[in-house]
């Protein structure tokens, strides 16, 4: 019996479902969630959050991950890390409210969101929108950006007891290399070489 071709079981590429490019602006937002896409299979380059179609991946993660199973709880959660989320305990602790680290969660949620259906494609663009104004009043580069997705993720991590714990399941040396690697200004494949700080304030365009 001939077995079937292993690539026909491969799941098609993001690319295939969604063909257009980003623009400049686009693909800026998108950058928001740079430090949360660690893992190899993350796309860093479309509104899908993977760089082949994987709609239940996306569901099961912010089922066990966010406990978001409809299009409600996913609504909520994105307006509580848009107003306050975790840079309101970061701020009773340290003094600073580093808005980066909500922002990243915020828009990687509205990629996943979008990824499995709960919103449309056009809903998740207006939630990353939404968030723009605030992240460019309180930043002026993916530095300072990263400096403070740092520091919020400092907060949660002490706040889950995996501070002290190089064995938790994200330790803060990989978080450490990802922001590196995507700071590295000789990595032409980081979104944030592809889209530089000041992409957002000048007019858009292809790319």
């Amino acid at each position: 019996m001939r077995l079937p071709s292993i690539r026909r079981w491969r799941k098609p590429r993001a690319e295939r479902r969604y063909p257009a490019p980003l623009t400049l602006h686009e693909l800026w937002m998108v950058s928001l969630s740079a430090p949360v896409s660690r893992d190899r299979n993350a796309s860093r380059t479309t509104l899908y959050p993977f760089r082949r179609i994987d709609d239940d991946s996306a569901r099961s993660w912010l089922a066990e991950q966010w406990e978001i199973g409809s299009r409600q709880v996913l609504v909520d959660r994105l307006d509580e890390l848009s107003r306050s989320g975790y840079r309101a305990r970061a701020q009773q602790v340290l003094g600073v409210a580093p808005l980066a680290w909500d922002a990243a969660l915020y828009v990687d949620i509205a990629r996943l969101g979008f990824g499995c259906g709960m919103i449309t494609e056009a809903e998740a663009w207006t939630a990353l929108k939404n968030i723009v104004p605030s992240v460019v009043r309180t930043y002026a580069s993916w530095q300072e950006y990263a400096d403070h997705y740092l520091l919020g993720r400092k907060v949660w991590q002490d706040g889950l007891g995996g501070g002290r714990d190089e064995t938790f399941p994200a330790p803060q040396s990989a978080a450490d290399a990802h922001l590196s690697a995507l700071l590295d200004p000789a990595n032409r494949a980081s979104p944030w070489n592809l889209a530089p700080w000041d992409t957002i304030s000048h007019p858009d365009r292809a790319r």
